[in-house]
């Protein structure tokens, strides 16, 4: 009679993990990724199409998603997720900020908060202030940070460098990532046309088993185009790296120095902006945007063709060696500390506001200004 029991109880386990196996087949499946060949590399995403924006409100409809800080992220994913379905609340200190957030429907008591109690309230606690502003809050954060609750950036640095940030989540918490590929604000436009910005993903710390289904549900709700997969690792070096190069600090210096050199050699400040930025902006950059590069040149003159494809190579092995010297920087955490130092001062936003200033008042930005009004959808009757 024991053992017919001990077969029993055998059978049940077995039975029981077999079912376990099948309903977590049958969950991958509900979200099986894309397949996606990326110049000769396969890689996985995940669209609307392998995960729909239904099955995502399924995956969070128990969550509470606290966004703590409405500055630059904070106000295109809120306002998705909110006008996607989701339950929604803002932390934000009173101030200018907190206005803001009242202008766009969040209403104080009700959905806006401080952040100290939208962390409390909150079951995903969404770390969209500045870097420098998240080392200054996680202390407050961290202690809400109970059992069962989700942790959630839209950038790597305050993980990855936790050596220098002191954040360090507790092990009962997930810890994810959803980064949009460009400005809140580009977000929050690109939604309310019908249309999606890129997102890459990554999950820190799965304490709940469940952290890449919900970090994907996280990505649709803010109504991402398409999710990729990395780490916070990778993320954080690639973004720090894109905004001081090519996205940012090297556009802005290529075209100061072709700008330069124009004027120096007598071109009138029209010309060279319309030589160096506005045909860039209005004509060609829709162009390679679009289809590529190469579409982008075969739709220009043959003149234009043949000097570019022979400067190109020039371009690249004179810069490629300074992108090196960006990304070890970036990779040493040597950028990150610059960061840190710089953006934790008391006087940083009035310094901040001075470089700006210096940047708009440079001659080709002045000029640029004159250029925009006369553009035909900008001219006045």
């Amino acid at each position: 009679m024991q053992d017919v029991d001990e077969t029993n109880k055998t059978t049940a386990l077995v039975f029981r993990a077999g079912m376990a196996q099948w309903i977590n087949n049958k969950q991958l499946k509900l979200y099986k990724m894309a397949e996606m060949n990326f110049g000769g590399v396969i890689e996985t995403v995940v669209t609307s199409k392998e995960f729909s924006l239904e099955k995502a409100r399924e995956v969070l409809k128990n969550e509470t998603i606290a966004i703590i800080g409405y500055g630059i992220q904070g106000p295109g994913q809120a306002c998705n997720l909110r006008d996607n379905g989701f339950n929604v609340i803002v932390g934000q200190r009173e101030g200018k900020t907190f206005e803001k957030a009242k202008a766009d429907g969040w209403v104080p008591g009700k959905t806006l908060f401080s952040i100290e109690e939208a962390a409390e309230k909150g079951t995903i606690l969404c770390m969209l202030l500045s870097d420098a502003g998240q080392i200054q809050v996680w202390p407050t954060i961290k202690k809400h940070l109970t059992p069962g609750k989700t942790l959630y950036y839209s950038h790597g640095f305050a993980i990855n460098w936790s050596d220098r940030t002191g954040v360090v989540p507790p092990k009962d918490v997930d810890v994810i990532l959803v980064a949009p590929k460009g400005s809140g604000t580009s977000l929050r436009t690109m939604f309310c046309e019908g249309r999606g910005l890129n997102c890459s993903y990554a999950v820190y710390q799965d304490a709940s088993g469940k952290a890449e289904e919900k970090t994907i549900a996280f990505g649709i709700g803010i109504g991402a185009g398409y999710l990729f997969k990395t780490t916070f690792e990778r993320e954080a070096t690639s973004d720090l790296t894109g905004e001081r190069g090519s996205l940012m600090g090297a556009i802005q210096g290529l075209l100061l120095a072709q700008y330069e050199v124009l004027r120096e050699h007598g071109h009138s400040p029209s010309e060279a902006f319309n030589e160096t930025v506005e045909e860039l902006t209005q004509s060609l950059g829709p162009l390679f945007g679009e289809r590529g590069m190469d579409w982008m040149y075969a739709n220009c003159s043959t003149t234009a063709q043949r000097g570019a494809l022979d400067w190109a190579p020039r371009f690249h092995d004179a810069i490629k060696p300074v992108m090196e010297w960006l990304y070890l920087s970036v990779k040493n955490g040597i950028e990150a500390q610059i960061s840190i130092d710089s953006n934790s001062k008391p006087d940083y936003r009035a310094g901040l506001e001075k470089e700006l200033e210096a940047m708009r008042n440079q001659e080709m930005w002045q000029a640029g200004a004159v250029v925009r009004q006369l553009r035909p959808e900008n001219s006045i009757d």
